[in-house]
């Protein structure tokens, strides 16, 4: 049975084998760079708590929006792009010392050819040799060290696309979603909120220009590079954050714009770091792989909605409850994030190890691997659940002094730390799933689980109100986690093999 597989050496789950430092070393700096920018925005969530309850309130209001916005548009593109990306540099590489004696109309000897990437075509979702080498021109690419890898062009132009769509939408669109939001005409929240989603909205370029970079670093599987970026950005950010928002007087506008500066300089040190290796241009317009993008992209986003539409409506329904139930919800749930976003760490490196190791139909490291990090992610929700709960628990004092809001994230401490393992769970589900590109279950289920979590919300947000909706989330959280599991346990779709031996 393949749910058994799951317990497999499960004794080894901390080994510092072959496995386990392949996966820790893609993990860990994926793990802080994913951190980094929540932890940023936890920040920006303190400075911001200093002004008032009020402006808190609106901040995490035009946050849950923006997120909302970019997160349809960042998940689908990032996700495709990491598998895609991985999956062509390992087949690519497979490839790219093929002997000549494979073309015996070359010259029948047993010297090595030069395949590159371009020398590639998709078919059937697999790469496979398309014709023979293409002479000097080839050679001389190969020998500058760059690598022409169609799909990390393709995440580029969708990058910038949408995110200079996101920005339209979110500056000509911010008061009409903020009223759908529930922030009044009249609520003290609608000022500053509309100042700070409006400023915000014009990072969304970089947002998804940088992450977009950020999927194709990970599908060499390179993690560092990106953390680099993502810290030097966050803290540019925390430093600029005091001068705008008290030295300069700009309130939560400074908030803003500090945040969107960081976003930009993100996006300039990993461009500067991608054009080192890869070939952006690509040499044919055709290389560029729009309908393999959109077709994976259009299923994500439905999946993408439905996630975070979940996460939105509960600060809406938090922000129907008045400014201090707001204000609580949105300091208990960045905490949540922050500290569950860790385990996407994981999910990143069991992500891109996958999707190789399928290329390559190696079903024994497959299942090593997909087996650890779901090991894995269990311990480390176990020891967050622990970290956050005291944490939150002595240092809630650092995001508001308010004796309301601190009443009410004393509630919320217990949902926050006792969801850990769950949330963990259902995230590295989440890379593991992609890694095996197995994208149309993903979508399809996450919609199930997402229709059943927003009728929950809506009626225990009505019946208890704040705790109504942490009690939501949890339910939410493991739905998503059981369907995110269930492909591997019954070993269908890309996982038929597990039920045949190895």
């Amino acid at each position: 049975m393949p749910i058994f597989v799951l317990f497999k050496d499960a004794r080894l789950v901390l080994k510092t084998d072959s496995i386990g430092m392949e996966i820790l070393r893609m993990a860990f700096p994926a793990a802080l760079a994913l951190a980094a920018d929540p932890i940023a925005s936890l920040i920006d969530t303190a400075f911001i708590g200093r002004i008032g309850a009020v402006e808190l309130a609106a901040v995490g209001v035009s946050i849950a929006i923006f997120n909302q916005a970019a997160r349809i548009t960042i998940y689908p593109l990032v996700s495709i792009t990491t598998s895609f990306v991985a999956q062509e540099q390992t087949l690519a590489d497979t490839t790219i010392h093929a002997p000549k004696s494979d073309h015996p109309e070359n010259d029948g000897g047993n010297k090595e050819q030069i395949i590159t990437p371009q020398d590639l075509e998709k078919v059937s979702g697999k790469i496979t040799c398309k014709q023979p080498p293409c002479g000097d021109d080839v050679t001389s690419e190969v020998k500058k060290g760059k690598r022409h890898i169609p799909s990390a062009s393709t995440a580029m132009v969708f990058g910038l696309v949408l995110g200079l769509l996101q920005t339209l939408f979110l500056v000509f669109g911010a008061k009409i979603l903020l009223l759908v939001m529930g922030v009044k005409p009249n609520s003290p929240m609608m000022k500053p909120a509309l100042k700070y989603l409006t400023l915000r909205s014009m990072g969304a370029p970089a947002v998804l220009l940088s992450l977009a970079m950020q999927g194709i670093f990970r599908g060499f599987k390179d993690t560092k590079t990106p953390l680099y970026a993502t810290v030097a950005g966050d803290v540019t950010n925390i430093i600029l954050d005091p001068i705008f928002i008290f030295v300069l007087r700009l309130g939560v506008s400074g908030a803003a714009i500090a945040h969107v500066l960081s976003q930009y300089l993100i996006t300039l040190i990993l461009l500067c770091q991608l054009v080192k290796q890869v070939e952006l241009l690509p040499f044919r317009i055709k290389d560029l792989q729009f309908g393999r993008f959109l077709k994976n992209g259009v299923m994500l986003m439905g999946r993408v909605i439905a996630v975070t539409f979940c996460v939105t409506l509960s600060a809406s329904m938090a922000a129907r409850l008045g400014p201090t139930p707001m204000a609580a919800f949105q300091i208990c749930l960045q905490v949540w994030l922050t500290s569950s976003l860790l385990a996407d760490g994981l999910a990143v490196a069991g992500q891109a190890i996958l999707a190789c190791a399928f290329a390559e139909k190696d079903y024994k490291k497959v299942t090593a691997v997909a087996v650890r990090v779901l090991q894995m992610s269990f311990v480390m929700g176990m020891g967050l659940a622990v970290v956050v709960g005291v944490g939150l628990h002595f240092g809630s004092g650092i995001f508001s002094k308010d004796a309301a809001v601190l009443r009410l994230i004393s509630i919320g401490v217990v949902f926050v730390a006792s969801t850990q393992p769950i949330n963990s769970l259902a995230f590295v589900c989440d890379g593991v799933n992609f890694g095996s590109s197995d994208f149309a279950y993903t979508a399809y289920s996450m919609i199930l689980v997402g229709g059943a979590s927003i009728a929950s919300i809506f009626l225990l947000s009505k019946s208890n109100g704040f705790i109504g909706i942490w009690v939501a989330l949890t339910i939410y959280m493991a739905l998503r986690a059981f369907a995110g599991i269930w492909r591997i346990v019954t070993g269908t779709g890309p996982w038929r093999f597990l039920r045949t031996p190895l």
